[in-house]
This record gives C-alpha cells, sequence and structure tokens, in this order.
C-alpha cells in the first residue's frame, strides 16, 4: 500500500520557541510553512510555570501561555501547524523526503529542524511530581524565584559548577551534591566554586528523594554513598544540572553532530552541512538555552530558508 504524498516549501520539524519563531518569519516570507509538533507540542517551556525573562512581558507568564501566544502568531501569518512525529528523513538532494508518523510522506524544498534539547533528569518520582513547583533544569530560567532562599543543585560537570555560582548569587546558600569524592568540571570553574562562600559542597552524596508539602519543594534527603548515612536537607529549590540530550537521534548518519548529538552549523548560520536543511534552537546550543535565544536562531532560520530558496529561482531563471 503506497504512502499519501505532499509537498511543501517549508518543513518545520519542532515547535519550540524556536520552531515557532522560524514559522513567523517563513510564514511572512510566503513559504507557507508547515510546523510538525512533536510528541510535546510547544516543547520544554510547557513544562515550565513562570518565565520572567521573555521579553515583551513585563509582568511574566506561563510558560504553555506563552508557546499558545507563539503558536497563534505563527498560524496568523498562515502557518500549518500540525501534531505529529517524524519517524524517517532522507535529507539528500535538493527535495527532502520526510516520513510521518510511520504513514505519510512530506517532501519539503527547505527544512529547518528545532526538536530541541531535553535535561537530563535523576529518575526519581518525587522529582518529577515537583517539576516546576521547586525543582528546574535550569538555574538561569528559574534561580530568581528563589532569591535569599537556600537551595540545592545537583551536579559535577562545568554546568553544574557555573549554574551552582550564578545561584549563590541570588539564594543565601547553595547546597551542591556531587556523587563522587570531586568535581568533573575544569579547574578553573572548580576554583570559583571552592571561592564563592555561600556554596556548601557535599562530597559522595546523592538524592534519594525531593521532599514537598504536596505543593511545593522542603527539602531534599540525600545519602552519603560512601557511610549510607541519610541526611535531610531543608531547601526550597532543587536544581538538577547532570546535562541535556540534544533530540538528534533522527539525524545521526545525516548530518554533523558534536561529540554529545548536537548539531553543528556553519559559522553565523544555522546552515547544516547538507544544503537546504537548517537548525535553530537548543537542538544546536549547548551554551545558552535560553527560549529567546532559540527564537533569535529561528528568526535566522527562517531567513536563510528563504534566501535559499531565492537564489535557487534565480538561478532556474537563469
Amino acid at each position: 500500500m503506497s504512502q499519501e504524498r505532499e509537498h511543501i516549501k517549508c518543513l518545520i520539524i519542532g515547535s519550540g520557541p524556536a520552531g515557532y519563531t522560524a514559522a513567523i518569519y517563513a510564514a511572512r516570507a510566503d513559504l507557507k510553512p508547515v510546523v510538525y509538533t512533536g510528541l510535546v507540542p510547544g516543547g520544554q517551556l510547557t513544562q515550565t510555570t513562570d518565565v520572567d525573562n521573555f521579553p515583551g512581558y513585563p509582568k511574566g507568564i506561563l510558560g504553555p501561555e506563552l508557546m499558545e501566544d507563539l503558536k497563534s502568531q505563527a498560524e496568523r501569518f498562515g502557518t500549518e501547524v500540525r501534531f505529529g512525529y517524524v519517524t524517517k528523513v532522507n535529507l539528500e538532494g535538493e527535495i527532502k523526503e520526510i516520513e510521518i508518523d510511520g504513514s505519510k510522506i512530506v517532501t519539503a524544498d527547505t527544512v529547518i529542524i528545532s526538536t530541541g534539547a531535553t535535561a537530563k533528569w535523576l529518575g526519581l518520582e518525587s522529582e518529577q511530581k515537583y517539576n516546576g513547583f521547586g525543582v528546574s533544569a535550569c538555574a538561569v530560567c528559574d534561580g530568581f524565584f528563589f532569591k535569599n532562599r537556600e537551595v540545592a543543585i545537583v551536579g559535577a560537570g562545568d554546568t553544574a559548577a557555573e549554574e551552582a555560582t550564578y545561584l549563590a548569587k541570588l539564594a543565601s546558600k547553595v547546597h551542591m551534591l556531587v556523587r563522587r569524592d570531586e568535581f568533573r568540571a575544569s579547574k578553573a570553574m572548580v576554583h570559583r566554586v571552592l571561592n564563592t562562600p555561600n556554596i556548601e559542597i557535599h562530597y559522595n552524596t546523592e538524592a534519594v528523594e525531593i521532599l514537598g508539602d504536596g505543593q511545593v519543594v522542603t527539602g531534599v534527603k540525600v545519602i552519603n554513598n560512601q557511610t549510607q548515612a541519610t541526611t535531610d536537607i531543608p531547601v526550597d529549590g532543587f536544581f538538577v544540572a547532570i546535562g541535556h540530550k540534544p533530540n538528534t537521534e533522527l539525524f545521526t548518519g545525516l548530518l554533523d553532530m558534536d561529540e554529545t548529538g548536537y548539531l553543528i552549523t556553519k559559522a553565523d548560520s544555522t546552515q547544516t552541512n547538507i544544503e537546504g536543511v537548517f537548525a535553530c534552537g537548543d537542538v544546536q546550543d549547548h551554551i545558552y538555552r535560553q527560549a529567546i535565544t532559540a527564537a533569535g536562531t529561528g528568526c535566522m532560520a527562517a531567513l536563510e530558508a528563504e534566501r535559499y530558496l531565492a537564489a535557487k529561482e534565480h538561478a532556474i531563471a537563469e
């Protein structure tokens, strides 16, 4: 049985701030973009409560509401947003071939990848229970809510060290939980942590359970993996900084990636190693990982897709 087929100018894979911003710009350029949302329409921000650092919202906004605003704006200019999951891609050649939900083939002149990255979690049931209510995977996003309060952060790499020092500027005290008896972070980052007076390091320590009152976090139960002694540490916030995983499995062997799986784009560009394929947002950004930077690269991807198509049309006309 043959699969249903459809051809479009601009296919956007993913529906976070990068994907919807790309859609807004692509639609205004008359590229008639189609967005396939993926399994989590709106991306990571739909799992966030208050967003206070996105420009244009002086009183803050809930993450799901922000994503609904971006979706509505994209649709206002003619973007077609569809719930669906990309199951296979063939990006070789001028016309890209994408399988949706294993049952439909979409061919596209340009593809914008904005599949994002997923935070790595500890796997505790209580961690997910209080996610957004004291538990966070982004200190820069949520640290402000814990000004002059005690927090805990788990991790031992550069990201954890950087986020711990960032939190220390806001929180009264930061409890840093390090699983081994040493850091994995660079010496410079470790030096910064050790010289920050309100960071207390707990070596050989693992989180066992996030404690709460049913609504918000009130502490964390930890275990010393050498002595097996358990302790309850009273905190109002619990930050997980053990890394992110870019959602790039679909593109393995097709697109250039770094050692951790983030897509590599050309300098000052969202262009991947395949012409007509662009990447934006957290799927190619392991440094900033903010909604506003994702939106910025979404704009870049759409502008570059427009220029790519215009250059092709000009070449054909000649």
